[in-house]
């Protein structure tokens, strides 16, 4: 007779063409103490990750997508399969140290009044990220994507400083607003993206007012940041989920005027890259 153990964290990655980073994100997994329900939903990859996963991890449940079901859809799969009390959202280019998800997982445990907790994320080379922020203003919004932000630097970089926390070098503990969706944990009942959006700004929709989130410094990962994610469909898929976020948000007037006055920058964008690849 097997008995099944109930896991103390369910830890869903969802993967897309990131097999060599997956590889090492799930053996940093195994060094962790806790009884981990890892599940990997990999959104129809053609690199191979499917195959890693099913023959170098077979405690991973892996979930394999006959399409892309991009990242929010994908985090929800992953959640409706999940079974513990606890889920944690986390990056495949992640690599979590061993006392990492068990610092978050207690700090939840001692502290049911918050929302959810993240990690410090590190580069490769130790630097420091800048994770968490505020919910983003419809200010922000237009002086970081429209022509506004050149015409007046001194309003955007106030804007930056307070959405980003500019006083703050994320090397101590601090309650924020936003946590990072490439590594957010939370209580897996409370924890579902908006599958409107694809990629981007799931975080921030999780932000609710009342909702408060703990950084925690001693909890650290080392963090491949859009190792996956540097292509021109990223880029056009930003602006896509920008104007789902705004409108969502902020309402379909501003969405609109956001949209109208973010079309030069993708345009300049646009006409970089074919600038770049008519000289190659």
């Amino acid at each position: 007779m097997s008995v099944t153990i109930q896991p103390h964290l369910s830890v869903i990655i969802v993967n897309y063409n990131g097999r060599d980073d997956l590889r090492l994100c799930l053996d940093a997994l195994r060094s962790c103490p806790l009884a981990l329900e890892v599940i990997v939903v990999d959104n129809a990859s053609t690199d191979g990750s499917a195959a890693l996963v099913r023959e170098s991890f077979p405690e991973v449940r892996l979930l394999a997508q006959a399409a892309n079901t991009w990242f929010c859809r994908g985090n929800n799969i992953g959640l409706e399969a999940a079974r513990a009390e606890y889920a944690l959202l986390l990056n495949p280019d992640t690599i979590p140290a061993p006392d990492a998800l068990p610092l978050l997982l207690d700090f939840l445990h001692a502290h049911p009044d918050y929302h959810g907790a993240t990690a410090q994320l590190r580069y490769p080379d130790g630097a420091i990220q800048r994770t968490c922020s505020r919910r983003p203003t419809y200010g922000y919004l237009l002086a970081n994507h429209t022509p506004l932000g050149w015409l007046r630097p001194g309003w955007r970089a106030r804007l930056n400083a307070a959405q980003w926390y500019a006083d703050w070098s994320r090397e101590s503990d601090r309650d924020v607003e936003v946590a990072p969706g490439s590594c957010i944990m939370m209580r897996r009942a409370d924890l579902r993206l908006d599958e409107d959006l694809l990629l981007y700004f799931p975080e921030d929709t999780l932000a609710a007012p009342g909702h408060v989130f703990r950084f925690v410094a001693a909890a650290r990962i080392i963090h491949r940041e859009k190792s996956v994610t540097r292509s021109w469909l990223a880029t056009r898929i930003y602006f896509r989920d920008l104007l789902v976020y705004a409108r969502k948000q902020h309402g379909i007037a501003r969405a609109a005027l956001l949209w109208l006055l973010s079309r030069p920058l993708l345009w300049g964008m646009a006409l970089k890259r074919a600038l770049v690849k008519g000289s190659t």
